[in-house]
């Protein structure tokens, strides 16, 4: 194998780091991984830095594992990363607070001011509002701050020493113009009025989609191999986030695609030919190569199926039978298939973390049932399969009632949508749209990330990364689509109406503490 033109892509996910090795053709050939989990600390979702550098450690070690073979040389290297957040940092390198994470949603006056501010929304969840909520707060630590990254950022000034982000990653921190390719000169002229601060100062370099972001150093190679062997020089590509990733690894750059990644949380991006207006559920960024985008965020997808679902393998403990955890799934998964259109009377709320688009501040899962409902497993699967993605669902309606947005070509990949079929169904139904999950999606991110830097070192003069996907990677590019029936359809509707219902409960059992 010619590890010369192999290209690793990594991601630092919200449960696992992953690392992906491609050979010369774009196909994977090993892969390593590490588990991580946030914490709530003292009221703030968060994951260590320490924890970060030692998972991507484990899964560069993992992945050499799994080659069966060390590596002194690549063709390029790739490293992505949950978007949004705030990391903080002193002029010497030293963090100042905890890395606050996309799941907070504790920055809401902030949000609404900036959006007021700038014409333009800014989720909570991004870095910028972030910044501006701890100025209101009068924290400390502001007039210490000499430069705010991401978590991809960090990770790539690890490995590279330039503090430079992708423009799908750097959309995520503050509007960027699609003209310049840069950060919005005259949103951060408007900010720098409100605030007194050097914003531009204190982000990073903005890089499209083909340009180097630097080579890995000698220090970068040690973090990464502390064995030594992989060798200093190799190119990096600009570091992007999982939305971004995700968009590269479903072949969804051009205008009228998208993608949905359903995992810990869920989010939809959509490729459009025109910009559009404001609305507080729907985010504006751009595609790594400075495509618009509209993104859905929801914060939570498949974490309160999960709880559920170890409780059944507790069950099963208790009762004294080992359990095949994929098994389960599995079953249980597929069980949903045979429930009643509507859940029949059952339904959940998933809010693990508070969740924007619902309204929903702090998280309180719940799950309700009618006194005369059909209370069976099937329909008790169906309506956490269903919960997943109901919220995802009011910001397709925005898009396509609102913006008569048109969607040419629906992709999904994440955990979600691991038993075949089954997640998909449910999701067709949601939106009434054809949905595909392409047979490299269990790949997910850091496939996307290593497509982009593959990009980087193999395209030819001129050619755009969509054209490079199509003729180069997705060729021959083979897809399982499900569309849902009416009977489904209307299924989603009835339960999607009692959700919106009732979303007042949710709302107020911010009082259960």
């Amino acid at each position: 194998m010619d590890f010369e033109r192999s290209v690793l892509g990594i991601e630092l996910g919200s449960t696992r780091i992953k690392a992906v090795l491609t050979d010369e053709r774009h196909i994977p050939v090993a892969s390593g991984s590490f588990s991580w989990e946030n914490r709530l600390e003292d009221g703030i979702w968060t994951y260590s830095l320490k924890d970060a550098v030692t998972g991507l450690q484990t899964c560069y070690r993992n992945l050499l594992k799994d080659l069966g073979h060390p590596i002194e040389k690549l063709g390029a290297i790739g490293v992505s990363a949950m978007m949004h957040g705030y990391l903080p940092f002193d002029s010497k390198g030293n963090q100042l607070v905890s890395f606050r994470t996309w799941r907070n949603i504790i920055t809401g006056p902030a949000a609404d001011k900036l959006t007021d501010l700038f014409g333009f929304s800014i989720p909570q969840r991004w870095c910028v509002a972030h910044l501006y909520q701890a100025m209101l707060n009068n924290e400390e630590h502001i007039g210490r701050t000499a430069y705010i990254t991401t978590l991809a950022g960090y990770i790539s000034t690890l490995l590279t020493g330039r503090r430079a982000v992708g423009m799908c990653e750097a959309s995520g921190m503050f509007p960027v113009d699609q003209n310049t390719k840069d950060f919005d000169a005259s949103m951060i002229e408007k900010f720098d009025s409100l605030t007194g601060l050097d914003l531009r100062s204190m982000l990073p370099e903005v890089l499209s989609a083909g340009t180097p972001a630097g080579e890995l150093t000698p220090s970068g190679a040690l973090l990464l191999d502390p064995s030594g062997k992989l060798r200093p020089g190799i190119p990096v590509a600009p570091c992007e986030g999982d939305a971004g990733t995700g968009m590269i690894a479903t072949n969804s750059v051009r205008p009228g695609t998208g993608n949905v990644n359903a995992g810990t949380s869920n989010f939809a991006m959509i490729v459009s030919e025109k910009p559009l207006g404001v609305h507080r559920e729907i985010d504006i960024l751009s595609a790594p190569d400075g495509g618009n985008v509209a993104m859905i965020h929801s914060n939570n997808c498949t974490g309160d199926i999960d709880a559920w679902l170890n409780l059944f393998c507790r069950y099963d403990k208790i009762m004294g039978r080992e359990t095949n955890k994929d098994e389960l799934y599995t079953r249980l998964f597929n069980s949903a298939l045979e429930g009643d259109p509507d859940c029949g009377g059952l339904l959940s709320y998933n809010f693990i973390s508070g969740e924007e688009i619902a309204g929903v501040g702090n998280g309180r899962p719940i799950f309700l049932r009618l006194p005369d409902a059909s209370f069976i497993l099937e329909n008790f699967m169906r309506s956490l399969l269903m919960s997943a993605i109901a919220s995802l669902r009011i910001g397709f309606d925005i898009l396509t009632e609102k913006e008569s947005v048109s969607i040419n070509r629906l992709y999904a990949h994440g955990g979600y949508f691991k038993t075949p079929g089954v997640g998909q169904r449910f999701l067709s139904a949601a939106i009434n749209a054809p949905v595909s999950v392409m047979e490299t999606a269990g790949e997910g991110g850091p496939y996307g990330m290593a497509l982009l830097a593959s990009y980087m070192i193999g395209r030819k003069k001129g050619e755009s990364l969509a054209d490079y996907l199509d003729g180069t990677v997705f060729k021959d590019a083979k897809s399982v689509t499900v569309t849902a029936d009416e009977r489904d359809r209307k299924g989603f509707e009835d339960y999607l109406d009692r959700y919106i219902k009732a979303l007042g409960i949710a709302r107020g059992a911010e009082i259960f503490k």
